[in-house]
This record gives structure tokens, sequence and C-alpha cells, in this order.
């Protein structure tokens, strides 16, 4: 009866966000993500899974480092390569399926490796593909064999999510996919019906529907954050990576009728589980498998002003008491975590502490170096276990902006600081003389954050030049004249006409992005030679510019629905096997040159090797931007990149 129940029975290891590489130049915490990776491989080869299901994030740069890459193909081949026999078959075409690949099958299937157990992997937003080829730390990992990445997408206008139909015995699973994507570009797809889950024609309702996300779960903003209600009810699991909290039980969504899984991150937080996920024909059940070799990380909150017994502002030794009382609320947290042990030799024996400090209401902080001194050798943060911070007190008729209130950042990240924001920002409440004036700020925010993440060192050009051509195009259908302030008020109103068509504006910046991806290949032959004589003339008026439940959870799926409701959501088709080639467009590297009244002066080329404060000067130079702007610009990435 066991063998049967084993035949018919898949054993799925999922995980998300393990974020390999966090903070790997640290001297006390640089290995444990690769620490944590073993645990979750081993994990998985001891309980004898089919598969590994990773939600995205496996990686946490976008470009990991040599010993990250290095650890993580060492750890895949020793625990994911061997002679265990592989107890599934793939149904699906997989050219559909793995079509980016060029090797479009999957890996336990090649003659020439020797898989025990498969990892599948979409991408997330830290290791999403990037580049000239649109390739990722996860498509090195799949052209070595070792991973088969899925759930890729490049078109922008319509996504059709093509499910890996995997058959063990009687139970069939469709495996959906969707690697991240900028929430508000799928939000307003998924509106406009533009995204499409394809069904088997055989059986669909004998189907086991996976499928796995990495989107903003919660609210984050009116369009950045996917709902739950945009999926479609045929679904039956939904593994959701990106938020960090640990609510790996599985919760029923009752307008859906579909239960979400949210695994959160093996990085370090209060919680941090994998799932054993068991699917047999259409029941589940959802194991909570506690991480042993997480660091132990407790935090705890004092408010100052909530002790007046002990602390009166007043005082003029209120500080040292204040200093007191944080040592021995640290000195008690560290006795927790040597008590707490889990007694897995291989977790990190020093705990990570915080304490967050609210001393408003009169009071000073005190020196956070100095106290860091006193735990050096027994916390694995010693220099930011103390964090201070003033409550806000809420003003009535106040018109400042608090965008603490605006912004959730996940807990276990930190604060991540986006050039792209600082510079919406800024444009935003700068004077009026000093606005952008033909540029809109999204797109030079996207245009300078593609310059400093991903090194596209001409997207700042190309969008410049993208828009001077179609403005001067738009003024020439207008038949605008000559006048200064004609013009002026002319481009000013097709300014605001763009800023309204964000799609439109989307679209100008990935045109952008393709052409400074197609001068690349031009860059090489030119970075040893002078490029004085290229120059350009520029015309138009001037640039004013992230569980509580039991150890299991069982379901079992007896609905007789049909193909499900399509409120805004995307339709549903039929899986085509037909077989199609993916290409992807170049822009042409050919560029008007721009006539008008006015030009600016010939300013060469940049060279290759140009630092991020170069790029930041050329826009300066280039583009002529007030020198408070070039200022404000340069500080933001100076700050980004010391982070």
């Amino acid at each position: 009866l066991s063998a049967n129940i084993c035949e018919d029975t898949f054993k799925i290891l999922v995980a998300t966000d393990i974020h390999l590489g966090y903070l790997e130049k640290d001297p006390v915490r640089g290995n444990d993500t690769f620490v944590t990776f073993d645990e979750i491989l081993r994990n998985a080869q001891q309980k004898e899974v089919d598969f590994i299901l990773l939600g995205g994030d496996l990686f946490h740069e976008n470009k990991p480092s040599r010993k990250t890459l290095h650890n993580c193909i060492e750890l895949l081949r020793k625990y994911c390569m061997g002679d265990h026999p592989v107890q599934f078959e793939i149904l699906s075409d997989q050219s559909v399926n793995f079509g980016f690949s060029k090797f479009p099958w999957v890996n336990y299937q090649d003659g020439n490796l020797n898989i025990s157990i498969p990892v599948f992997s979409i991408h997330g937003n830290h290791d999403d593909p990037t580049g000239a080829d649109a390739l990722c730390a996860l498509d090195i990992l799949s052209s070595a064999g070792l991973l088969n990445h899925f759930g890729r997408s490049s078109s922008v206008e319509k996504i059709d999510i093509s499910p890996i139909l995997l058959h063990k015995g009687s139970t069939k699973i469709a495996l959906y996919g969707l690697g991240s994507i900028p929430d508000e570009r799928l939000y307003r797809m998924f509106v406009n019906k533009q995204v499409t889950m394809l069904r088997p024609k055989e059986d669909e309702d004998n189907w086991f529907n996976l499928f796995v996300i990495h989107q903003n779960r919660s609210k984050h903003g009116a369009t950045n954050y996917i709902p739950e209600q945009f999926l479609d009810d045929f679904i039956d699991l939904v593994i959701w990576g990106h938020e960090h909290e640990c609510k790996i039980a599985p919760t029923r969504n009752e307008q859906q009728l579909f239960y979400v899984s949210q695994p959160g991150s093996s990085v370090v937080t209060s919680l941090s589980h994998i799932g054993l996920l068991h699917i047999k024909g259409k029941k589940m059940n959802m194991e909570k498998i506690p991480l042993e070799t997480v660091r132990s990380f407790y935090i705890e909150d004092i408010v100052l002003a909530d002790h007046p017994d002990i602390f009166n502002p007043d005082n003029p030794k209120v500080t040292q008491a204040v200093q007191a009382f944080c040592i021995e609320k640290v000195e008690t947290l560290l006795d927790n975590a040597e008590r707490e042990r889990l007694g897995n030799p291989r977790q990190p024996e020093k705990p990570l502490i915080r304490l967050r400090v609210d001393y408003s209401g009169g009071f000073e902080p005190f020196s956070i170096h100095r106290f860091s001194q006193k735990f050096m050798e027994r916390t694995a943060n010693p220099k930011d276990i103390i964090h201070f911070f003033r409550h806000r007190e809420q003003k009535e008729k106040n018109d400042e902006i608090n965008f603490g209130k605006l912004i959730r950042r996940p807990a276990s990240e930190g604060t991540t600081l986006r050039v792209e924001d600082l510079v919406k920002k800024y444009f935003q409440t700068a004077e009026k003389k000093v606005q952008l004036s033909l540029l809109t700020e999204r797109g030079m925010g996207e245009a300078v954050q593609e310059f400093v993440d991903k090194e596209e060192k001409d997207a700042i050009e190309e969008l410049v030049k993208f828009q001077l051509e179609k403005t001067q195009r738009f003024l020439k259908e207008r038949h605008t004249d000559a006048e200064e302030a004609k013009i002026d008020e002319e481009v000013r109103k097709f300014r605001e006409t763009r800023k309204e068509n964000i799609e439109e504006e989307e679209e100008e910046v990935r045109e952008a992005m393709t052409r400074a991806r197609a001068h690349r290949s031009h860059e090489a032959a030119l970075a040893s030679c002078s490029s004085d004589d290229d120059l350009m003339d520029m015309g138009m008026s001037e640039q004013k510019n992230n569980d509580d439940s039991d150890a299991g959870t069982s379901v079992s799926f007896s609905r007789g629905r049909g193909r499900g409701r399509g409120q805004a959501r995307g339709g549903r088709g039929q899986i085509s096997t037909s077989r199609g080639a993916s290409r992807r467009g170049r822009g042409n590297t050919t560029q008007e040159q721009s006539n008008s009244s006015r030009s600016y002066k010939p300013v060469s080329t940049p060279t290759k090797n140009m630092s991020i404060i170069d790029g930041m000067f050329r826009i300066v130079c280039c583009f002529h931007m007030p020198s408070q702007i070039a200022v404000t610009l340069q500080n933001a990435i100076m700050k980004l990149s010391s982070l």
C-alpha cells in the first residue's frame, strides 16, 4: 500500500528568497546564506524529494560575485547530482517551457548529465534577466545543467503562461511560473486581460494546478502589487515569493477558492521555514520544516517616554541611565539566545540583536560606537545593535508629505535606496525654474537607474536623443512657428500628454534601452581610439530641466468548477505545442541629426570605462542641465554606490 502511495505522490521541497551572497563581505555573517542553502539542499536529499521548487531571488545581486556563483554551483553539484532515479515524467512541449535556453529540455533528461534531484526556479527581482542578451545568473546555472529556469516572458504586450506538465503515477501537476515583472506593468497587463494561463487540452479538471509567482502581495501602492483576485480561479495552490514574512501554511482565498503559501525568506527573520509539499491527485499537504542553521535574531522596541519612573529627561545623568538600561536589555536577549539554541552545530553562535530605541520626549542618544565595543565578541552585528529614532508627532493641517508612511520596506532587507526614486522625488519638489521641461521625471529616473544598476552606459543619452527626435516630429506635425514662446508652450503640452500616458512612456524608455544595448557592440571597437570626431548637435528648447498554524496543512480539492471567471483577469486558452523562435528586436543605431534654430556645443562621446560620476557629468555637459540638478543627482548616485 505504501509503495502505491509513493508511486502516486509528488514530494516537492519549496523555498523562496534564499538571497545567496547577502552580506558576503561581512567577516561574521558572510557565509550565512551558503550554510542555509546547504541545509535546504541536504533536506531535499534526505527526504528524497521528487524535485525542488524555488520561487525567485536565489541570488541577492543581479550580478553575483565569483564566490557566490562558485559556492552555489558547488552545492547544487554536491546534492542534486547522482544515481537516484527521477520518478516523474514531463508531458508538455519542453521547447515551449524552456524556450529561452540553448538546451530546451529538462536537465535530468540530458544524456550527458546525471541528475538525482531536479531544481525548477523562476527568477526574482534581485536576479532578473538584464543586459544586451537579457541573461541572468539562473541562465548560467541552466546552461551548466544544474537548474531548470522557467517562467520567463520577454513580451511587454502579452504574456502566455504555458505550464510544465508533470506526471507521476495517477497524479498530474500543471506547474505554472511567472518570473518577476515590475508590479505596475504586470498589474496593468492583468487589468487589460493581457495575461493568459494556458490549460491542458485533455482532462483539464484532473490536473493539480500549481502556480509560482514573485511579486508584491501586500499593497504598496495603487498598482504596486498583484491582488490575489487577479489570478485565475482554476489554480489550486499559489507559491508566493518576494514577501519575506513566513506564512508557509496554505491559506484559503475565499473569493478565488485557491490556497496561497508564502514560504518567506531564508535570510535572517524571526521565523524561517521551508516546505515539504505532498501532492496526490487533487489533495495536498504542506509540512513545515524549520531551518536550524539560520542565525538567531532577537529584536525589541524601547520607548523611553513610557518609563517616566526610570527616565527623567531633565536629569543630567539620564543618558547614562538609558545606556545602562539598554545594556541590561541586550544581556537578557543574549541569555535568551543561548538558552534557545537549536543544537545544530552548523548554526552560527553569535546572534543578531537589535534594540529600536524611541528617544522622543526630550531625550538624547548616546554613542553607538562606544556601546558596540561592549558586545564586539558576542553579537554578529555589534555596530548596529542600537537603532535610535524619534516618533513623529502628527500635526493638524500639516501639508508636509511623510515619505516614511508611504514607502514600505521588507524588514530583512533593510533600507533600499533607489536612484530612480531620488530623481523623481527631486524633480517633483524642485523649484519651477529647475523643473524638467522636455523629459519626464519617470523617464529620467529609470534611465539613471539603468545606468547605475545594469551598466547601460548609453541609457541616459539615448533617452534624451529619442525624446528630442520625438518632440521635433511633434512640432513639425503641428507646424509650430519659430517663435520661442509658441515652441515652449507646445513642448509643455506635449510633455503633459506623455506624463498621462504611462504605458507609452515605458515604451519610450524600453526603446532607449534597446538603442543603448545596440551601441554596446560598437563601443569595444571605439574604446581604444579617440572619440573627438564623434560630435553631436542637440537642438530644442533649454533642458530645465515583504505562521501561526500546525506542522502540516492538508487540503482536498473537490470543486466542480469550469474554467472559472474572467473578471479583471487574463483569459485562458489551450496549450500550444508549436515551436517558435524567440527573437529580440534591436534598435536602429543610426540617429538623425537634429536641426533647429538653437543647438548645443559639440561634446565628445565618453570612453568605455566611464564611472558613475562621469555619467553624472555627462548629463550636465551633454544636455546642459542646471548645476543644481547635477549636484543632486551626483550626490544621490554617490550615496547609492557607497552602499
